[in-house]
């Protein structure tokens, strides 16, 4: 299918009708569906034979054209003239999308179209490592297509991969691995989808009945769950900030198509997966993934969530004005934080509950020092930091050298700054600078009885 964006700036309602009025700045278009799939394999490095159907117009030439420039083999992509090239045509505002408009027609292919498709595809199986059938539920795998392709497949001995839609999955017979999500499976099997349990006991008798090797749930901002024989496989979601989940189906099972192909052990292919699927959802449009953001990604996955966090000034400033853009409020306080303990970690908690991001200034060694003398901090800066990043209520951390955060306030601009209830709102520095830009102060409740001092003294007795 064609993927068209329109895209442009909304600043007032139509006097026509309540509606937003676009000024479109640009167009641009993608492979997207099945298509996308092949550009994320051939983005990975894969050699890549594309097959389906597209209308007899000049969509299928723009489609074709776009394939083309990547490196797609789409001799088996035939013509219908009984319809469009599907096309979803999506309006953006502001970087928000406001509409999709699909033409398309749904139907099954004709026995004569069939036939004519599955000459061309079953050849290329005898030189494929993996057959991955993309079902996009538009009609090309309705009808007895899907099942002889995979009994062609397996008797061949190759893995076959199935992102499945519909609610009919018994066509996908015989498959070695399906990657529904939790929606698709929930409305197959009659369960809540917010029911994990009842969602992984589904998946698993699924699975059997299917005569599957493995299925692939996936959950969203959850993660993967990878059911097997006996076994079941929970994969975080990889945290990153999620723009569009256009073709991140697309990307996670060409990505475990990829790592199968290259004989990685099916588990191994699910986390990098995960990883892919986590570097599209940062990207706005039908997006694919490149071997380098891959690699990039897996060399960083330890790191991801935490590391990424340790910010300095200038890549800190840049990630606030982005989340203040998107209409999220940004909560600083500072502190030396030496010492980590229960009391620190409610505090960092209650000040986040101010708004959606919450960013630490961590006072150095040195000005730790020239605070509290010369035996602290017992903690090095380093560590330090790296111990705050690693809390879930933390979203940035940044070093200041100075006595005071004064000009690390003034650079960043936040919405909300925040301080102990053991201060006066007189003693606290920037509240006058905050409030001058329309900020806000606030002063957070502490736990009784917790101090890093207290814990010393009791440490020297």
């Amino acid at each position: 299918m064609l993927d068209r964006y329109l895209w442009g700036q909304v600043g007032r309602i139509s006097p026509e009708a309540p509606v937003p009025v676009l000024h479109l700045a640009r167009e641009s278009e993608s492979a997207g569906g099945a298509a996308n799939v092949a550009r994320n394999l051939i983005g990975l490095g894969l050699e890549v034979s594309l097959a389906g159907i597209t209308g007899a117009d000049e969509d299928r030439q723009r489609l074709l054209r776009l394939l083309a420039e990547v490196g797609a083999d789409t001799s088996a992509v035939l013509a219908d003239p009984s319809r469009p090239t599907t096309t979803k045509t999506r309006v953006l505002g502001n970087h928000q999308q406001m509409l999709r408009i699909d033409a398309e027609r749904l139907a099954p292919l004709s026995a004569e179209l069939e036939d004519r498709l599955y000459a061309l595809i079953e050849p290329q199986l005898h030189q494929a490592k993996v057959l991955l059938l993309s079902d996009y539920a538009k009609g090309v795998l309705f009808g007895g297509l899907c099942g002889r392709l995979i009994e062609a497949a397996r008797a061949l001995g190759l893995p076959v991969l199935v992102d499945p839609k519909g609610r009919d999955f018994s066509r996908y017979l015989g498959a070695s691995l399906v990657t529904p999500n939790r929606d698709e499976l929930a409305r197959v099997v009659g369960v809540d989808p917010a029911d994990l349990d009842q969602l992984s006991a589904s998946a698993e008798r699924m699975r059997a009945d299917l005569g599957l090797e493995r299925l692939v749930l996936t959950l969203g901002e959850l993660g993967l769950l990878v059911v097997e024989p006996g076994a079941r496989t929970r994969l975080p979601a990889v945290a990153r900030e999620v723009f569009d989940v256009s073709g991140a189906g697309d990307t996670l099972i060409a990505t475990l198509a990829a790592g199968l192909a290259a004989g990685l052990d099916p588990i191994d292919s699910a986390r990098l997966a995960n990883l892919a699927a986590g570097v599209v959802v940062a990207k706005v449009g039908t997006a694919a993934v490149s071997l380098g953001e891959l690699e990039h990604a897996i060399s960083d996955q330890a790191a991801l969530e935490q590391a990424a966090k340790l910010c300095g000034l200038a890549e800190l400033q840049a990630r606030v004005r982005a989340w203040q853009a998107r209409g999220e409020r940004v909560v600083f306080t500072n502190g030396c934080f030496d010492l980590l303990h229960a009391g620190h970690v409610t505090y960092l908690e209650r000040a986040r509950r101010y708004g959606q991001r919450l960013v630490i200034g961590l006072n150095s060694d040195r000005s730790v020092r020239a605070l509290k003398g010369p035996e602290r901090p017992l903690i090095g800066e380093q560590d330090r930091a790296r111990v705050l990043a690693a809390l879930a209520a933390v979203d940035a951390v940044v070093l200041f050298d100075e006595d005071t955060p004064l000009a690390l306030i003034e650079a960043l601009r936040p919405d909300v700054l925040a301080k102990g209830a053991d201060y006066r709102p007189e003693q606290v520095v920037g509240a006058e600078q905050v409030r001058g830009w329309g900020g806000e102060l606030v002063l957070v409740p502490l736990l009784e009885a917790r101090s890093t001092s207290d814990i010393i003294r009791r440490m020297q007795r």
